[in-house]
């Protein structure tokens, strides 16, 4: 019967090589280096689609304030429009009374 150490020993010796074993597949290996590869490219394409998401929403809030401004702008025009109107009809009410003065 072997002594104590000697197993010892060779138990130490066969855990050192097991250790030392490569448990992966070559293929498993490439599988995840290329899943890695795509994980990367999927990021990139993320943070570009996030980028290009941000400058549109601000472009978007320009446009929308410029189109409130807009409005604004035509509402002020319309209504200084109205008031030329009014202005006018005054004027051509007064003249038709000046008018009809001189025809009397």
């Amino acid at each position: 019967m072997k002594t104590f150490n000697e197993k010892e020993e060779k138990l130490n010796s066969s855990l050192q090589k097991l250790k030392n074993l490569k448990l992966e597949k070559p293929e498993l290996a490439e599988q995840t280096k290329k899943l890695k590869f795509q994980k990367n490219q999927l990021e990139i394409e993320k943070r570009d689609i996030e980028n290009k998401y941000k400058i549109l929403l601000t472009e978007h809030n320009t446009l929308k304030q410029k189109i409130k401004n807009d409005k604004l702008s035509q509402r002020n025009k319309e209504l200084k429009f109205n008031e030329k109107i009014d202005e006018l009809n005054q004027e051509t009410d007064i003249l038709l009374e000046e008018v009809d003065k001189w025809q009397m």
